[in-house]
This record gives C-alpha cells, structure tokens and sequence, in this order.
C-alpha cells in the first residue's frame, strides 16, 4: 500500500505535465486553430519579460519556499491566517506588477470586463429588467461578452465599487485582489472546522502561492472564487454548530452567499457539490434547509427585480454558439480544458487529485477523510463543468473558484514531496508570468 501511495503524486503530476504539453504541441503539428490567442490552450501570447514586480516576485519566492512549510506548520492560528492572507495578496501584487501597474489597473477597463458599463448604470432596476434582451449577439446594443456571459450579480458588483468612487481599473483591480487573497482564509477555516488543521497547515503554502494568482490578479473570477469559499466556509461553520440558532445563524449566511454565486456564474450553481460534501464530512443535513432557503431568496430577489436566471440561461446558450465557441473544437478543448486548469493550479494539482483518488479507499470509512471528500468533490465539479460544453478555452480563469478545493489534496502528498512540490508551483508561476503575457 506503501509503494502505491508513493507511486500516486508521480502518476499524477505525469499526467498533468503530459497534458499541458500535448495541448501546446497539438495544435501546431496539426496546424489546427483553437482560437484562443497565440498560446494555446491558455488565452494568452508569448511574450518573455521582466518588469517592475520581478525582485519582489522572486524575493518573495525564495523567502517563501525557505520558510512557509514551517512557517505553516508551527504558526500561532491566527497568525497563519493573517499571513496567508498578507502573503497571498502580496504574491498577486507582485507577479501583476511584473506588468507595471498596468497589470494590476489595465484589465478590468478592457472592452469586454464589467467597468465600462458599470460606470454607465444610473438605474440598475432598469438595467435589471432589461438585462435578458441584451444578451443575443444580434441584439441592439448587446452586452460585452463577460456581461453578457454571467447573471447580474456580477455587474453589482463593480456597479456598487463605482458608486464608491472605486470605479477605476486601478482601484476596482485591488479591491479584487484584497478579496481575492481572503480566498486561502476562507479554505484553511473550513477545513479546521471540518476537524482537519493538520491537513490546512500542510495545504496552507499551495494555497497561498501558486500560479493561480497570475488569472487571480486581476479577473472578476477571482471575486467569486473568494465569495464561493466564505459560502462554504460559513456553511461548514453552520454544520459544526452544537446549537440551532448557530446551525440556522450560520447557514442562512451560507445561504447567501452562495445564492449571491449563483447570481455571480452561470457555472457556480456546480458548488452544489462541493456543498454536499462539506455537509456529508459533517454527517449533518441540518443546516441545509436553512442555506437552501436563503440562496432560493437571493435568487428571487433578482427575479422580483426583472432578471429570471432560468430564463436568462437558455439565451445565454445562444449567444455563446453565436460567438467564437461555435469555432473552437470541442475534440481539442474536451481535454485542452484540463491542461488550461494545470496551468493555472500548477503541476502538482495532478499529484493533489492523485493522491485524493489513492485516499478514497476504502470507501467505507470515507466520510473520515475530509481533504479527500473535498479534493475528489472539486476534480467532480471541475468534470461536470467540462462535460457541460459551455467552458471551451479560458478555464484557467473560469474555474478559479474550484482550485483551491483541489489544491487541498496537496495536504494528502508524502512528507518528502511538500519542500520540493511547493518549490515547483512557485517556480512554474514565475515562468509562466514572465514568459506569457495572459491578459488577466
């Protein structure tokens, strides 16, 4: 059993590393367009440089992968949460800047993010109830594609920052990555609260650095991946409440936020089954009615205001294979999703999953292991979000919100892979940043 666990994180990582580069190798001997940019599967270009964030990027790097695996391991609690938190907003910081402040302010001010048109809604009841109308692609003065492509919940949001006076990309772009670096928090909670922080402290430096921050920094898929981790984060602490008014308290918060998700990305109402296993790791389903009816709430208050989500979804569906989908190949994109995903998590994502997968037996005493439930509910999700179609290219930033659910597998990895694991993933997002220029 020993040489199998063993064997598992080297399949895994083989795995990931094949398939990242089977998908930049195929399209050019094929000479196939994929239509995703010059670089696929990534939406992004080559462009090798070093910019204004390099030191600090590298800096960071080598103090990290000296000293955060003990760093995590011995930390006072509360100190390690204020440091992932510190440290994840300065790793996001710091490989943005390679870019200058450019990467930080330039891309939520692009034609096709949210700012623009949030700093021209004056009446967002109005924008509500015409929202639907102006998703078609033939529609009089369509949405831009990420408006168009995600409910209204996503629009508030950057409406809301507007109204605060954050309405600029430099502004609106660190406020993502302040709550974007609460992410790694919410996850290390969730997971003590579930009884494993053995398992966060070991986790805690894959889920703090990594490449996923080059997608996190700057995108609004960032914002719902942080949003999405409180929802289950709360409703972990909804499921271990020994009382019901923390089990009711706890969940209608929950409930919330997770509702608010499903208003965020046609994609999040997925986090159904990461809301499963958090609850089945608790062996309780008593906060769900709770949570259920507060995310029903959510989405009826957009409904009252004009915007029915089931509705808006079908045209939604029509938009996206009016656009460029109908031309990306779902025979390359059906797997080259997955390598997009082992960019932006990292190499060692395979070898998290692996050893998930190598943990799950045997079944019987399952319920016991949450870092397997959570990992093997995040790789179901991620499966369900391909199969789905409506996901070809530009995962890497799409599905940020489930990777740090994967990355919880790297607690389950062999003590003499962490040092070296987390050496990889901090390494691999130096290179990828400085050699890609991703648009995000």
């Amino acid at each position: 059993m020993k040489s199998k666990v063993t064997i598992a994180p080297w399949v895994g990582v083989a795995v990931a590393v094949a398939l990242m580069a089977l998908a930049m190798l195929v399209p050019w001997a094929l000479n196939q367009n994929v239509y995703v940019r010059s670089f696929p599967p990534l939406h992004a270009e080559w462009m090798p440089r070093v910019g204004p964030g390099t030191i600090a990027a590298v800096i960071l790097a080598v103090v990290a992968i000296r000293y955060a695996t003990d760093a995590a391991a011995r930390a006072p609690w509360r100190w390690l949460l204020l440091g992932s938190f510190v440290v994840a907003g300065a790793w996001m910081v710091s490989l943005a800047a390679v870019d200058g402040l450019d990467g930080i302010g330039v891309i939520l001010d692009t034609q096709y993010e949210y700012l623009r048109t949030a700093r021209e809604v004056t009446d967002f009841g109005a924008t509500l109830r015409e929202y639907i109308a102006h998703i078609p692609l033939d529609s009089v003065d369509n949405w831009p594609v990420h408006i168009a492509g995600h409910p209204p919940g996503a629009l508030l949001f950057f409406v809301v920052l507007v109204q605060l006076g954050l309405g600029s990309g430099l502004a609106a772009g660190f406020v993502v990555i302040v709550i974007a670096a609460t992410t790694p928090v919410a996850v290390l909670l969730t997971l003590r609260r579930l009884g494993a922080e053995k398992g966060a402290r070991l986790a805690a430096p894959f889920l703090v650095m990594g490449p996923a921050a080059i997608w996190m920094a700057v995108s609004g898929d960032a914002m719902f991946g942080a949003f999405a981790a409180w929802g289950l984060c709360l409703l972990a602490f909804a499921a271990t409440s020994p009382r019901m008014r923390g089990i009711a308290g706890w969940g209608i918060a929950a409930g919330l936020l997770l509702g608010y998700c499903v208003m965020l990305s046609y994609g999040l109402p997925l986090l159904g089954i990461l809301s499963v296993a958090v609850l089945a790791i608790a062996r309780t389903w008593k906060p769900l009615p709770w949570a259920f009816v507060a995310a029903v709430a959510v989405v009826l208050a957009f409904v009252a205001g004009g915007f029915v989500w089931w509705d808006a979804y079908p045209v939604l569906v029509e938009r996206y294979w009016d656009g460029i989908a109908t031309r990306r190949p779902i025979t390359y994109w059906i797997w080259g999703n997955l390598a997009a995903l082992a960019f932006s998590a990292g190499p060692l994502v395979g070898a998290a999953v692996a050893v998930a997968i190598r943990g799950a037996a045997p079944i019987r005493s399952l319920l016991s292991r949450p870092i397997v439930i959570l990992a093997l509910a995040a790789s179901l999700t991620i499966l369900a979000a391909d199969l789905s179609g409506m996901s070809k290219a530009e995962v890497e930033r799409i599905w940020l919100p489930f990777v740090p659910w994967l990355l919880v597998g790297t607690a389950l990895l062999p003590e003499r892979w962490r040092r070296p694991g987390f050496t990889t993933q901090v390494a691999f997002a130096l290179i990828v940043q400085h050699l890609l220029f991703t648009g995000w």
